[in-house]
């Protein structure tokens, strides 16, 4: 989500609006380059935004949310800003393609030989714990997965088509 604070900030920081640092910052490149070349449309677009920002970052926030709730995907609830740091600048603009939770989740259990836990998808896939849980849940319901308690009380999932005989083994100390 974005902050009114750093969008005030980087207005200050931009010459009072003039490079457009704000604009850049709540993902309206196409302004942020205008603001760039013209100096903030020659100060009245800075001195407009002074007032501007706070409606600006509202309806980017509305926007994520709208997003989020439409598509169901908890990405498009990041800022761009925030999916450059975490995945580079290609997923950030979409040119790379997100991979599902469920295909991370049975990567997951491949690489783990068929045992999974809440904690890993969540690390894994830039999820909340309970998130990584509903999601591991509906494949336990829908008959890809088991769940099983460790002697520990660690609750795991398992999945029976990537299970090492190993694993097998280690279960029936379940």
């Amino acid at each position: 989500m974005y902050s009114t604070g750093i969008a005030y900030l980087l207005w200050l920081l931009s010459g009072f609006g003039a490079l457009g640092l704000h604009r850049f910052y709540l993902g309206r490149f196409g302004t942020g380059l205008l603001y760039l070349l013209t100096g903030g449309l020659f100060g009245i677009g800075g001195i407009f935004d002074l007032f501007y920002i706070p409606t600006m970052v509202r309806d980017e926030n509305l926007r994520l949310q709208y997003r989020g709730a439409i598509y169901e995907d908890h990405d498009t609830m990041r800022t761009p800003w925030e999916n450059i740091f975490s995945g580079g600048f290609a997923e950030a603009f979409g040119t790379r393609p997100r991979e599902s939770i469920e295909k991370v989740i049975l990567k997951t259990a491949k690489e783990n030989e068929g045992i999974v836990s809440p904690g890993e998808v969540a690390l894994r896939s830039d999820i909340s714990l309970d998130e990584a849980k509903s999601y591991l849940e509906k494949l336990v319901k829908e008959g890809y997965a088991d769940i099983r308690v460790k002697k520990t009380g660690m609750i795991v999932y398992v999945f029976p088509e990537f299970l090492s005989e190993r694993r097998r083994n280690e279960l029936e100390d379940f």
